[in-house]
């Protein structure tokens, strides 16, 4: 097995890092990985917010679901699908006088790519940073409170958050237990998509649940993995703020 493979198997969420600065010299390496990243059409429909100043990851802390190590954490970056910095240039290059072509505002399918750009970047973070035993850990939260992070991050309406990673030197190198995913049967499907009965899904995720049984995770007796799903995250408060903050950047997007 390739160092990469291994690498990418064996990758794991990490949310307690060394106190100690990243160095600059890795850092640029992360910059590097993120700039080669795929992106549509070589436009880079996204940037990166390196958050260096103290309160404001103290109020992203409290801002995405009150997590401490987001304050903690010697890098923040927030991930942007960013059309903003191209709607600027069209201005200022004059493109819709020069070439006679009316220009429109963003739409969805620009949301859509942009936000591929975003999070393909900050997956190729992740990847770059574990080789440097760097760990990091994705806060989905970022897209709630959307108003609030406008404000603290100075967000223009066609730049929104599509990421967040924090990362930091491992405080050690011991191996330590991955979590069980679904059975790999339960992502794959070849050529149209399949839709599968209970039983066949209580098999797919009989791996995390019986974790989730050890640790007395499950909401009652007879569980399913569906229904530690339903409870903890589908039904949850957190979930129905992410529904809410993003109904509103996506409005903003496309400037209703």
């Amino acid at each position: 097995m390739n160092k990469v493979i291994k690498q990418l198997l064996n990758r794991r969420s990490v949310r307690a890092f060394d106190t100690k600065d990243i160095n600059k010299e890795d850092l640029s390496l992360i910059k590097q990985s993120i700039l080669r990243a795929p992106t549509a059409g070589n436009m880079c429909f996204y940037s990166v917010i390196i958050v260096n100043d103290q309160y404001k990851k103290d109020e992203l802390s409290l801002l995405c679901d009150n997590q401490p190590m987001i304050a903690k954490a010697p890098l923040v970056m927030v991930f942007l699908a960013d059309m903003q910095k191209h709607m600027d240039y069209f201005k200022y290059s004059n493109c819709e006088e020069k070439s006679k072509i009316p220009n429109r505002l963003p739409g969805l399918g620009d949301f859509h790519l942009a936000m591929q750009d975003a999070i393909v970047a900050a997956q190729s973070a992740v990847v770059a940073a574990d080789s440097l035993n760097i760990g990091s850990c994705y806060i989905g939260d970022i897209v709630e409170n959307f108003e609030r992070v406008q404000s603290l991050l100075a967000l223009p309406n066609h730049a929104v958050p599509a990421a967040m990673l924090i990362m930091g030197y491992k405080k050690d190198n011991k191996e330590k237990k991955l979590l069980d995913r679904c059975d790999i049967d339960a992502l794959f499907m070849e050529d149209s998509y399949k839709s599968k009965s209970k039983e066949e899904l209580d098999v797919e995720w009989s791996k995390p649940l019986e974790h989730l049984k050890k640790t007395n995770r499950v909401p009652y007796e007879d569980a399913t993995m569906a229904d530690c799903f339903y409870t903890k995250k589908y039904t949850s408060t957190f979930m129905e703020e992410m529904n809410r903050s993003t109904s509103v950047f996506i409005n903003k997007w496309l400037d209703k």
